[in-house]
């Protein structure tokens, strides 16, 4: 089963290697043991399989064999052990992970793979949400944020979060993760660090990695404010954020004053009678220079069976693109979509296999962040898998799900070799094609 070869796993395992290779080591040469590479690969590794043992059957595999599958998939030369992994990215320039995501994205453009995503011509939904990765009353470090500090009758929390930035589709399973921003404190600052902060370096790097791509920016309640609007405006993407009733008291009074809304109405597949209703060149605020933007609504009304309502749901949003009855439908998909960050994304990171939140390390400088980022790199490559590799589709169909694929992929690969994941996979669908000889794969009746 073919894929593009240049995303296929080992194509984009080369590119990441060709961009880790490219990082300057500090250390002193003579006092080296690990490379950065191999650190990075072997982290990396662990995600991906989703094996924190992985170093320990690995090692095993090579006293055994000489040769283990940790070399053969990831290019690891000598095998570091997991305090050493903690060290080295402990001390990588967290900003350097994020030229990878770029890769990896810039190589699915390349394939044409992101054309499905868009949601208009030339326009993807590219959502922007936080998340919380690390918690803890006792473990932290100087970029660490703090809850209860003030309060004497509550013990201090230190975390961490990351506002994550994410390509999606009503009509498409994958979520694609392009970049991510940390927030954190730093030295010399009085305030906490926060989410509105982090958005604001976040889009103006997002503009920077990728110049030419029209996308729709999509986020809470929290970003449908004036700077942040004018913030995207400036940086040329279009957005569209919530927009409660309650923190938009202005727009909604001006909108009731100079209305009607335009409308159109239909009945779901539920029975509910659902209404959209937008007015466009509305005032966002009442200031004097107030940037003006175009609103929509779906309402969503519940009957009970003799035709009283008993529930009826409001949603709003503020946008850039003007609404029409020809795309405020599109409009409401994409504008709910970006809940796929939460669903697809964290909730699947946090409880399918990923282990988030796990505390693998926090160290003093970047190693808490930086083990989020190989955490979401992982993801990345199986959603590249799921996307557009028909020999990784064929073995999750034949596995019945995700987590019991993940499960049998890890046994293979602690007691048996084989010269790459594509070699993995087609193993895995056809095991009556192969042999194992001294530890190894090899096709039935080979010398």
């Amino acid at each position: 089963m073919k894929i593009k070869k240049h995303l296929s796993f080992t194509a984009l395992r080369k590119t990441i290697s060709t961009r880790v290779l490219s990082w300057l080591d500090i250390r002193r040469e003579k006092s080296i043991d690990h490379s950065i590479h191999d650190a990075f690969m072997s982290g990396l590794a662990c995600m991906y399989f989703q094996e924190p043992s992985l170093l320990q059957f690995q090692t095993e595999m090579e006293s055994k064999y000489q040769q283990n599958n940790l070399r053969n998939l990831f290019n690891v030369k000598n095998i570091p052990s997991s305090n050493v992994i903690k060290e080295v990215l402990d001390e990588q320039d967290s900003e350097q992970f994020q030229r990878i995501s770029k890769d990896i994205v810039q190589q699915l453009q390349r394939g044409k793979q992101l054309s499905p995503f868009q949601l208009f011509p030339d326009l993807t939904v590219c959502s922007i949400d936080a998340t919380q990765y690390h918690s803890s009353e006792k473990v932290r470090c100087k970029s660490c944020l703090t809850a209860n500090k003030d309060n004497p009758d509550k013990t201090t929390r230190y975390y961490h979060t990351a506002l994550q930035a994410a390509l999606m589709h009503p009509d498409m399973k994958q979520v694609i993760p392009m970049a991510v921003e940390p927030i954190k404190n730093t030295d010399g600052t009085k305030k906490q660090d926060c989410e509105m902060n982090a958005a604001k370096r976040l889009i103006p790097k997002l503009r920077q990695n990728y110049p030419k791509m029209g996308l729709l920016i999509t986020g809470d309640d929290l970003f449908s404010r004036q700077p942040m609007i004018n913030l995207v405006r400036r940086t040329g993407f279009e957005y569209c954020f919530v927009a409660k009733k309650s923190s938009h008291s202005f727009m909604m009074k001006w909108m009731t004053e100079n209305g009607p809304f335009h409308e159109a109405q239909e009945t779901n597949n539920k029975g509910q009678l659902v209404i959209y209703q937008w007015m466009n060149d509305v005032p966002l605020c009442g200031e004097k220079q107030a940037t003006r933007v175009n609103f929509f609504q779906k309402k969503t009304i519940t009957f009970n069976l003799i035709g009283e309502i008993i529930r009826s749901r409001v949603e709003s949003w503020v946008t850039s693109l003007d609404v029409t009855e020809a795309c405020v439908r599109l409009l409401v998909l994409g504008a709910k979509t970006r809940w796929k960050v939460e669903n697809e994304c964290f909730n699947t990171l946090k409880n399918q296999g990923y282990h988030l939140t796990h505390n693998y390390g926090h160290g003093e400088k970047n190693l808490s962040f930086n083990f989020y980022q190989l955490t979401v790199l992982a993801f990345t490559l199986h959603q590249v898998s799921e996307l557009c590799d028909l020999a990784y589709q064929a073995c999750r169909k034949m596995a019945g799900s995700k987590r019991s694929l993940w499960e049998k992929l890890r046994t293979l690969i602690n007691f048996h070799l084989f010269e790459s994941l594509e070699h993995l996979l087609d193993y895995f669908l056809d095991r009556e094609a192969y042999d194992v000889v001294g530890g190894s794969v090899v096709k039935a009746g080979a010398p």
